[in-house]
């Protein structure tokens, strides 16, 4: 793994810890234009007194109510533990098991905020140390490394009730004191509720108000105190928890549709952008182009990949989505984008793969990413989201046709950016070039027919200058077959111009002009 130590070494120490490079103050909404994220990895400091663990909470208890405490023991409500999957399958099994899992441990000093953390005593091609608290009554993977560190209380898993006559909540308060963590707590007079907010972005295309980011996850902790919540369609979220510290909140690219954004020199699939600490009420962020750029194209991607996957149900029809665990990886410093589906069990050719990904290759060979998406020169909201659904409509595409017929298209796709040096696709006489003909027009067409949609005032037609022709396409769905129709056609044996009209005619007879109109103009 020499290129990827390289890779990692040359990114921490760009990164390198500034503290104007995370969030420092705790405002309630935060407007990323005046603020910079740090991406690089997390500087832990010294290990700190846990204010949940049951000693410190029974010694707060002793404190508060002497006469009391021995008639009322503090029970084991949650263990905090660490988990050392060995490879990608175990990572997700524990994700299935309802876990939130953190790759840095959550009782100790950030010195230095960041996005990822990689335990420095693990080799660096490894999956880190999983931390998550869990139940009391957690059945352990008995296949997966763990290690129990504490034993917790938190409070909240109880039934609430007074009828011990004791305030469970400033027990809570008291344990931050007596373990040093004073400075930590909010006032005792602002309100104690679960934080919500909103997650938003600006399209400066609409020249509207900002948007939800949809579907992420936002995290918040204070030590094992942790909660998280997905946003909705608008980009709310509300938390399940209250706090009576300043938790750390964090982006987890993982979107509720199941689509994921990696990778963050962490080997797991989702990346993370840390937002820090703020208030106990909740944090609102507006992201924008002229900002955060990480941020910013990772909340631009979320959202093609939410409108996606919703936009495949079309009723009595469906585009098969693309699949659930879709692995999505961003690259700043690329130009060309893929549909590899190398997670799903595409076999392409390392060489090929190597070639078109150059410094990238030998993380993206070992990782599998479904879809990588070269952001080089796309600056603005319109041209990210426009790639990024041409590769989700590739995505819905493989779905319909398999690995054997994926294999060609892209064995022929990457082919001929190596051999152009840019994206060209050929002469459109090379072997298996219908393979390419047919999967390139349902993309092309279905980033024409997002755009527009999106951009009403536009009349924008994306891969018209290549030899292929998704204008049939947009033809077709002028005239009454739409994408669902289309999407019927596109099966495993429908690999060329010729297969695809005679296909179209079959299924739809009552089109035969406007098919065969469609196929004699372009």
């Amino acid at each position: 793994m020499k290129n990827r130590s390289a890779l990692l070494l040359a990114a921490v120490a760009a990164l390198a810890c500034n503290p104007g490079h995370y969030f420092e103050k705790y405002s309630e909404n935060i407007d990323t234009q005046e603020e910079v994220l740090s991406h690089g990895m997390i500087v832990l400091g010294d290990q700190l007194e846990d204010p949940y663990s049951v000693d410190n909470i029974t010694r707060a208890l002793q404190a508060l109510y002497p006469t009391r405490a021995a008639d009322t023991p503090v029970e084991t409500t949650d263990y905090y533990v660490r988990f050392l999957p060995e490879n990608d399958a175990q990572f997700e099994r524990l994700v299935a098991l309802g876990l939130e899992l953190s790759d840095h441990p959550v009782d100790y000093e950030i010195v230095c905020d960041g996005d990822y953390y990689h335990d420095p005593a693990l080799p660096e091609d490894r999956i880190t140390w999983q931390y998550a608290v869990v139940p009391a009554h957690f059945e352990y993977p008995q296949d997966i490394r763990y290690e129990v560190l504490d034993r917790v209380h938190i409070a909240e898993h109880k039934v609430v009730t007074r009828a011990d006559g004791i305030d469970w909540t400033e027990v809570e308060r008291e344990s931050f004191r007596l373990t040093g963590n004073g400075a930590m707590l909010e006032p005792a007079t602002r309100a104690s509720d679960s934080p919500s907010g909103r997650i938003s972005i600006v399209d400066e295309r609409l020249d509207s108000e900002p948007i939800g980011v949809a579907g992420v996850r936002v995290t918040a902790n204070v030590f094992v105190k942790i909660s998280s919540a997905y946003t909705d369609e608008e980009g709310y979220y509300h938390l399940s928890r209250s706090f009576s510290a300043q938790p750390r909140y964090r982006l987890v690219f993982k979107n509720r549709k199941g689509f994921c954004l990696g990778v963050n020199l962490i080997l797991v699939p989702a990346s993370t952008s840390t937002l820090g600490r703020h208030s106990n009420e909740g944090v609102s962020v507006v992201v924008r182009a002229s900002s955060d750029r990480k941020l910013f194209t990772r909340c631009v991607v979320n959202n093609a990949g939410y409108n996606y996957f919703e936009s495949c149900d079309g009723g009595d029809m469906r585009i098969k989505r693309p699949p659930s665990n879709l692995r999505v990886w961003l690259f700043r410093n690329m130009t060309g984008s893929s549909c590899l589906m190398l997670q799903q069990g595409a076999g392409i050719d390392n060489t090929l793969v190597g070639k078109f990904l150059g410094e990238y290759a030998t993380v993206v060979k070992r990782f599998l990413p479904d879809i990588t998406l070269g952001l080089k020169n796309k600056e603005d909201y319109a041209t990210i989201y426009a790639s990024a659904v041409h590769e989700f409509a590739h995505a819905s595409h493989y779905m319909q046709v398999g690995n054997e017929y994926w294999d060609k298209l892209m064995e022929f796709v990457l082919t001929s950016f190596i051999t152009s040096g840019g994206v060209t696709y050929g002469a459109g006489t090379e072997k298996n070039h219908g393979y390419c003909e047919v999967g390139e027009m349902w993309a092309y067409y279905m980033q024409t027919r997002f755009f527009r949609d999106r951009y009403p005032d536009t009349a924008a037609s994306f891969g018209t200058s290549f030899w292929f022709s998704p204008q049939i396409f947009y033809y077709l769905d002028e005239r009454g077959l739409n994408r669902f129709r289309i999407f019927a056609a596109l099966t495993s044996d429908v690999h060329d111009r010729e297969t695809l009209q005679q296909r179209l005619l079959n299924l739809y007879p009552e089109y035969k002009n406007v098919i065969n109109q469609a196929f004699s103009r372009y």
